[in-house]
């Protein structure tokens, strides 16, 4: 059996597009897990932060904000713990009862930036 041109055109071209689009499945960080999980209600005033991504992520170009949804200015960046490359973990003290959304940014190691953010309350 041999492969004329046309069918190993199509070949080279189906293998092309399986790479390309398995490349872009791997691109960016994916948050797999948070904590808080979306809109969860949580005791405060001290919470722990922690988000897990299917890849490694650059935490030193990656980064944690808080902020309160009933004040204007009210962002505060939390410091992000290194100890592990698939996490962004850290605390924040001192959250008085009410609505906050936790913005993230991380930098994947191959170089793309993936943006989120979680809404949550303190009780």
């Amino acid at each position: 059996m041999t492969l004329d041109r046309i069918q190993i055109g199509n070949l080279i071209t189906g293998v092309a597009i399986v790479l390309v689009f398995s490349c872009m499945a791997f691109a960016h960080a994916i948050l797999v897990r948070s904590s808080p999980e979306a809109n969860a209600i949580v005791a405060g005033p001290n919470v722990t932060l922690a988000l897990i991504f299917n890849s490694k992520v650059d935490q030193a170009r990656s980064s944690l904000v808080v902020e309160a949804s009933d004040h204007l200015n009210s962002r505060v960046a939390v410091k992000v713990d290194p100890s592990a490359p698939q996490k962004l973990t850290g605390k924040i003290a001192g959250l008085a009862a009410g609505a906050y959304k936790l913005h993230w940014q991380v930098l994947a190691v191959d170089g793309h930036i993936t943006r989120g953010e979680l809404p949550f309350r303190v009780k």
